[in-house]
């Protein structure tokens, strides 16, 4: 019987982060948890993909702005595991405001946690999974890694530059047996997506409900948020050997977004 998979998935301890590392352990993956949350809450959840999956979960809170605990955290995998086969690169943050009025430690947060984070976790396990033959590395990019919005000037930016990255990744693990995608989500209503709908608002003098059915859904042409459960089968199949030839791409799931 092959040895399991181990993954890292970075801010899993909710939305996005929390259902791909759900999607793995469920199919026999042990992971690598990362993120803030509450302390039980994350214990619950550690304990609770161990016990109905039967694999092994851990949890490591690195602050993905420092990059001597981004490196800690792989190591920390490393360690726990063996080696890391899959690396999901989903950490992010936002903050919504005209660039003339953008605070300028939130733009270097945001390219720091979005953008930078990845590139110090993908060093980390590059080496590894050339000389094994296999890796897959996964970058939860956006439709904003494609398309842009008003007052997203960081977001936007950090995410386009994860999709170049994506790209480079890919070309030089290609001839190695790994593979470098971007998943592109359109919205799906995460916790980050929520603090976003109060502060769109604002910016544009509507209303919540305006905000959530012209602005967010008005972009996706199905009308509805993207489910996180579909993120996270889309992961799994990009870890599959059947998507050995899948590298490179900016993967949109949108409802159609940048279909316009």
């Amino acid at each position: 019987m092959p040895a399991p998979l181990n993954a890292v998935v970075t801010g899993s301890t909710s939305g996005i982060g929390l259902g791909i590392a759900t999607a793995f352990a469920e199919t026999g993956m042990n992971v690598m948890l990362n993120g803030f949350g509450d302390a039980d809450e994350i214990e619950a959840v550690h304990a609770g993909l161990e016990e109905k999956h039967g694999v092994t979960v851990r949890y490591n809170g690195a602050d993905m702005t420092k990059p001597a605990e981004i490196r800690a955290l792989m190591k920390d995998a490393e360690s726990a595991f063996g080696q890391v086969d899959i690396l999901v690169n989903n950490a992010g943050i936002q903050h919504v405001v005209k660039i003339e009025e953008f605070p300028d430690e939130k733009f270097d947060a945001i390219i720091a946690i979005n953008l930078v984070s990845a590139f110090h976790t993908t060093k980390a396990v590059m080496a590894g999974m050339k000389s094994r033959g296999y890796g897959r590395i996964i970058n939860i990019a956006s439709a904003h890694g494609l398309v842009a919005s008003p007052f997203k000037s960081a977001y936007v930016a950090a995410k386009h530059g994860i999709v170049g990255m994506t790209k480079t990744v890919a070309l030089e693990g290609a001839e190695f047996g790994v593979t470098a995608n971007a998943i592109c989500p359109g919205y799906v209503k995460t916790p980050l997506v929520e603090k976003q709908i109060p502060a769109t608002a604002k910016e544009r003098g509507i209303s919540e409900e305006e905000v959530i059915n012209n602005v967010m859904l008005g972009s996706q042409p199905t009308k509805k948020f993207v489910e996180v459960a579909e993120i996270g089968a889309l992961a799994c199949f990009l870890c599959t050997e059947g998507a050995a030839s899948i590298t490179g791409t900016a993967l949109p799931i949108d409802g159609g977004w940048v279909a316009h």
